[in-house]
């Protein structure tokens, strides 16, 4: 027969025991409170996107190129020379405190006055503000001087956006797209978004208009180690002729011709792009 000492002790024990319970149930729902979840999509509707950043979404489609080429939060992402930042404002943010954003910039102390002012006004809007980019890091990227995009297999994705035509104009587009292959992670994907030349247009010709063949992207990229892992057509435009003046700077947003046929160069839009995407073998 159990005492009254026994019982008394026994109901004390169980209630320190459910106490203790208690408290290690408070605390793992505290600590699942302050413990936000992995996204596993990136967001895109960030409020501080200006009205003309979002309107040139009905041409460059952001949220399903990045769905395309499928980018996560979690990512470690390069793009190549962001320029103004356009999709720096779409993936820095997307990317904070998951991932990591890495903009292969000009250098600070480029001896091209564009490229220099350019940085500069990228350091003052995105690396001088992480409590909203994040901690971007920032690499200078212009060859044949500087080649290196990331450390060496540091990279998820590398993203390029109409920039092929730039680096032909200087004869290291090849150089490019083998350091992307070097920064990337085997299984690693390459992202090429560039104005799209017709079949057959001559290297020369692609320089001069700014369009660039798909045939002489795929070998760039087959050059540098990569295998081709689809296309896609979000960023087509049926109505770019691609044969103007002023080659594919005619049209929006450049304008070159400023008000000559402007009304007819703003009904075409932007270019007809080609949306490709590579891969890094694993093996």
């Amino acid at each position: 027969m159990k005492t009254k000492t026994s019982l008394l002790y026994g109901a004390v024990v169980c209630m320190a025991l459910g106490s203790t319970a208690a408290l290690a149930h408070d605390s793992h729902s505290e600590h699942a409170k302050v413990k936000p979840e992995v996204p596993t999509t990136l967001q895109y509707d960030f409020e501080y996107r200006t009205a003309k950043e979002k309107a040139r979404d009905t041409y460059r489609h952001p949220k399903q190129t990045l769905n395309f080429f499928g980018v996560k939060p979690t990512d470690t992402v390069v793009e190549i020379w962001p320029g103004g930042g356009w999709y720096t404002q779409i993936l820095a943010p997307a990317l904070k405190g998951n991932g990591q954003y890495v903009a292969a910039h000009w250098p600070k102390d480029s001896s091209v006055g564009f490229f220099t002012k350019y940085r500069a006004k990228f350091d003052v809007k995105f690396t001088d503000h992480p409590e909203r980019y994040g901690n971007i890091s920032v690499t200078s990227f212009e060859p044949p001087k500087n080649t290196t995009l990331a450390p060496s297999e540091s990279a998820d994705v590398v993203l390029t956006f109409r920039n092929v035509h730039n680096w032909m104009s200087k004869n290291y587009e090849q150089t490019v797209f083998d350091s992307a292959f070097k920064a990337l992670k085997p299984g690693g994907v390459l992202g090429v978004v560039e104005h799209r030349a017709k079949p057959g247009t001559k290297r020369l010709a692609m320089i001069e208009s700014g369009y660039v063949t798909e045939d002489y992207v795929k070998q760039l990229a087959q050059n540098a180690g990569f295998e081709f892992a689809g296309a896609s057509e979000i960023n087509a435009n049926s109505k770019d002729m691609k044969s103007y003046p002023a080659g594919v700077w005619t049209l929006p947003p450049t304008l070159r011709l400023k008000e000559q046929n402007k009304a007819k160069y703003l009904k075409i839009g932007e270019s007809d792009r080609m949306t490709l995407k590579f891969v890094k073998p694993s093996m």
